[in-house]
């Protein structure tokens, strides 16, 4: 299957990045490659463009896509959460802009076996993005207890049926292990009354999000890291950041709000006197959304959100 994720809000992140044709810049989610190829088209022969994934389909597609751009593009197969010391181990401190696309690709979503869909009953449950990565989310299904899948069907799923869920799992797997994406819609389905099913979309959503951001640590890598990268940043650099759910979001907004009005002092104190410095400043007081045209060409950009923060 061909390797395919359609690279939302494009343009915009393009135009957001203000780049410089002699500069470093660094794609922390390549995928497929969409606008790695778009910062490398405006790249002089000094210009340089760093790709990172830790998706292996991924290195490859993107590698093919980037190869006519010879050296001036490296890429790398890692987690972003590693991207200081990335680039720190061939020679790169600092960069002038930075892209985060968060969003998982159209390929992973539609090649069952990589089990990150819940419309697929014989997919297995596994929703890792990487395959080095022991753990999967069959492991998790059958091995968390009940009060750790209610945490997680309620933190990252946002589920007021996740009592239920935890519950009717814990349940069911005493009876034979859960190994399908069908097995567990079943017991989701199961666990939400149906009146609410007709109007609240597929039941399994909720549910499958959470245990795909549990298991590849996706919200505890972006607070951890995000301070690094907007660090990694030269002055005027800029790092553009596209999330699509609302606890991604509320994550970068949080901290580059931080990063551009570090001051702890009480509001009544006439000077600061805690000495933290302003890293920059927030480009987008309100996240840019997609177009009319960009959602109607792709439905599963209605969510995406693009925040850029510029290092002073």
């Amino acid at each position: 299957m061909v390797f395919e994720h359609y690279s939302v809000l494009l343009h915009e992140t393009i135009e957001q990045l203000d780049i410089k044709p002699d500069g470093t810049y660094v794609d922390g989610t390549l995928g497929g490659g969409g606008h790695a190829c778009l910062v490398a088209k405006c790249l002089s022969e000094r210009g340089r463009l760093i790709g990172i994934d830790q998706d292996a389909d991924a290195i490859k597609a993107a590698g093919e896509r980037l190869a006519e751009f010879g050296s001036k593009v490296t890429v790398i197969r890692s987690n972003y959460a590693n991207m200081r010391e990335e680039l720190f181990r061939i020679g790169i401190r600092q960069v002038d802009g930075i892209v985060l696309d968060l969003g998982v690709s159209s390929f992973q979503l539609d090649t069952a076996e990589r089990g990150f869909t819940y419309r697929r009953a014989d997919a297995p449950l596994d929703m890792r993005m990487d395959d080095r990565q022991e753990l999967t989310a069959k492991d998790i299904v059958n091995s968390y207890s009940e009060a750790e899948l209610y945490r997680m069907i309620r933190d990252y799923g946002e589920d007021r049926f996740a009592k239920k869920i935890a519950r009717n799992i814990v349940q069911e797997r005493q009876k034979k292990v859960i190994g399908t994406a069908g097995e567990l819609t079943e017991i989701i389905r199961a666990s939400i009354p149906m009146k609410v099913q007709a109007t609240g979309g597929h039941p399994a959503k909720r549910t499958f999000q959470a245990i795909r951001i549990e298991l590849n640590r996706e919200l505890e890598i972006l607070e951890n890291h995000l301070d690094d990268m907007i660090g990694l940043l030269a002055p005027g650099g800029r790092i553009c950041v596209i999330t699509f759910h609302s606890l991604e979001d509320r994550i970068v907004k949080t901290i580059f709000k931080k990063n551009e009005n570090p001051c702890t002092c009480p509001k009544d104190f006439p000077v600061c006197v805690c000495g933290k410095v302003s890293q920059g400043r927030v480009i987008t007081r309100k996240p840019i959304l997609p177009t009319e045209e960009e959602l109607e060409e792709n439905s599963r950009s209605k969510s995406a959100k693009l925040r850029v923060f510029e290092k002073r």
